[in-house]
């Protein structure tokens, strides 16, 4: 990428931090529990709530971007919401059918176990039925899709690995993560997976281990393959074998669901549009596209409840889908894409302004759903 890309990058990655934020109150939402969250405390006005849809509304009243998160057992993420810039709002939409114990955390800086705390969940809520029970079937089916496709082809790409052949290894590499990429927020459920299989190098905590697809990214463009490589490939395939295994078993929502699409969006706005996520390969915009058909698979599923609520919204969702999809369909080469640090300051910012522009209505479409 040119000198003058990368200097524009950090400002396109606080612009799409801000505009994620379109759209949402500057005051508290009705009936939402709010959250002061700052540099070291995350206060809640209410620890507890009755099963069925919750609203938390988010201040961040701190000097550092910070997300807020609701866990389950076992640190399972039942709803989150991210890249919160300093002085704004945003709002989480949480549907929690059983009754129990979970936990709230803040993280500001956006690392770490974050500033916890106790929430309990009591009774618990109808079963949904009609379009919202057919929708969230419609989704499951998807992420399982997906979740196999993933193992199919990160054996390959594993298999190549551990053979030496790093032409080979460079070509399924992309394709490798493509699945991954459209079922992210659902990965990312699950604890320690998404950080083992997932984490960047310059994310990485005190002591942590640079492993996954990226370590071997950076083995294969970079450094060349590394006495331990192959057992970090072995450990990646282990990876996802359990992703498959637990995402069968996981339960779905469908503000759940919108809120994952609105997260998708979101990981193109810190990590695809600044070229940080694939920073050694440069094969930003297969994630990109993944990353948004994953978003859209979740309007597709959604539609008749949205369709029903909010007519002109999906309306907009569409409009704001295939102009992406343009502009990213100009950087299509064979199967691929360009790599992203043949693009110019001008196409980055074209690409974000999309990303952008999709990003505010695709924020409503969990109160939408939960209405």
């Amino acid at each position: 990428m040119t000198t003058n890309a990368r200097a524009l990058l950090p400002a396109l990655g606080a612009i799409l931090l801000a505009a994620g934020c379109a759209g949402q109150p500057a005051g508290d939402a009705p009936g939402a529990i709010t959250v002061d969250a700052s540099d070291d405390a995350c206060t809640l006005s209410a620890t507890s709530a009755p099963a069925g849809t919750i609203r938390f509304d988010i201040t961040n009243k701190g000097s550092q971007v910070t997300e807020f998160y609701l866990y389950g057992e076992g640190d399972r993420i039942i709803s989150e919401v991210e890249n919160i810039g300093p002085g704004l709002n945003r709002q989480l939409v949480a549907e929690v059918p059983q009754g129990g114990k979970y936990t709230t955390a803040c993280k500001p800086g956006m690392r770490g176990d974050g500033i916890r705390g106790d929430f309990t969940v009591t009774g618990t809520a109808a079963a949904q039925g009609g379009a919202a029970a057919q929708a969230v079937t419609d989704y499951k089916r998807y992420v399982d899709e997906q979740a196999d496709e993933l193992k199919a082809r990160t054996t390959q790409f594993v298999a190549a690995v551990k053979a030496g052949d790093v032409a080979q290894a460079k070509q399924l590499y992309a394709q490798a993560r493509i699945p991954w990429e459209r079922i992210e927020p659902v990965a990312e459920s699950f604890g320690d997976l998404d950080p083992r299989m997932d984490g960047r190098e310059a994310d990485l905590e005190p002591g942590q281990q640079f492993t996954g697809f990226h370590r071997l990214e950076k083995d294969l463009w970079v450094t060349g393959p590394q006495p331990d490589t192959p057992a970090i490939a072995d450990q990646l395939l282990a990876d996802v074998d359990q992703l498959v295994a637990q995402t069968r078993t996981v339960e779905l929502t469908p503000s759940g669901a919108a809120n994952g699409a609105k997260e998708l969006l979101d990981e193109v706005a810190t990590g695809k549009v600044t070229g940080e996520e694939e920073i050694f390969s440069h094969t930003d915009l297969w994630d990109f596209k993944a990353n948004v058909d994953g978003a859209k698979q979740v309007v597709t599923a959604l539609r008749p409840v949205l369709a029903e609520k909010d007519p002109k919204l999906v309306a907009t969702l569409d409009e704001k889908f295939a102009a992406v999809d343009a502009l990213l369909a100009r950087y299509q080469v064979g199967d691929g894409y360009r790599l992203y640090n043949e693009l110019t300051p001008e196409q980055v910012k074209e690409l974000a302004a999309a990303v952008d522009a999709l990003s505010e209505p695709l924020s409503k479409t969990a109160g939408v759903v939960a209405r």
